[in-house]
């Protein structure tokens, strides 16, 4: 019977992978060794294995035969299909968010706007992806609709491991931060309608990059041929 400690300890391993396959700290096609996990988490093998299969069950990661569980390698299908879901759920949040946002959140999402434009600067690739997610969150969570944020988070998984492929196009990296900077302008006029436009401007304009890292769309069906 698992006690409450090991329940707990099982719940935090489970959110620090999921956090960081959001974040791209896994790429594509990496393979997650369970022992080398447990020792960068400083936990045991068996919370990281409950994590992974977790996850797997997210469709987070794929469990391959005689290969172990790997984070999975979106095809262009793939990738559009998640791209779209993102764009209205995404687009959704931040319109609702428009009107309920308080002056204090303004000033919140205004710093880490700025945040991200240091990052940008000064090439700070993780910094920025970090800042960007706690951007949104923050953005989404003011929708005031837990179910649409969860939503959102889990789609997040499927993009996360190829989310430092932004950074190969160097002259597209420095104007990611553009698309906030407007969504910004469009908040503060409470304009519901222009925040989702500068969501789905964000999205596509980072979609570009992230789409040719992309499998061919019979990629898969070869594989299991």
């Amino acid at each position: 019977m698992k006690t409450r400690a090991h329940q707990s300890l099982q719940d935090e391993t489970y959110a620090t992978l999921r956090r960081w396959l959001s974040l791209g700290r896994f790429v594509p096609g990496e393979r997650l060794r369970i022992h080398a996990l447990a020792g960068k988490l400083g936990v045991g093998e068996m919370p990281v294995r409950a994590a992974l299969v977790r996850l797997a069950a997210e469709s987070a990661l794929v469990n391959l035969p005689n290969r172990g569980v790997m984070v999975p390698q979106l095809t262009r299908a793939q990738f559009d299909d998640v791209l779209d879901v993102r764009v209205m759920l995404e687009g959704k949040a931040a319109s609702l968010a428009a009107a309920r946002l308080t002056a204090a959140e303004i000033a919140r999402l205004d710093a880490l706007c700025a945040q991200m434009a240091e990052a940008l600067a000064q090439n700070k690739r993780a910094r920025y992806l970090d800042v960007n997610e706690d951007f949104h969150l923050a953005l989404y969570r003011a929708s005031g609709s837990p179910l649409l944020v969860d939503l959102i988070e889990t789609v997040w998984l499927q993009v996360g491991p190829i989310s430092n492929l932004l950074f190969e196009d160097t002259a597209l990296a420095h104007t990611l931060n553009e698309a906030h900077e407007s969504l910004m302008r469009r908040l503060k006029r409470r304009d519901a309608e222009g925040a989702r436009r500068a969501i789905e401007r964000d999205l596509r304009h980072a979609a570009k990059q992230l789409r040719a890292h992309c499998l061919p769309d019979d990629a898969h069906a070869a594989d299991t041929a």
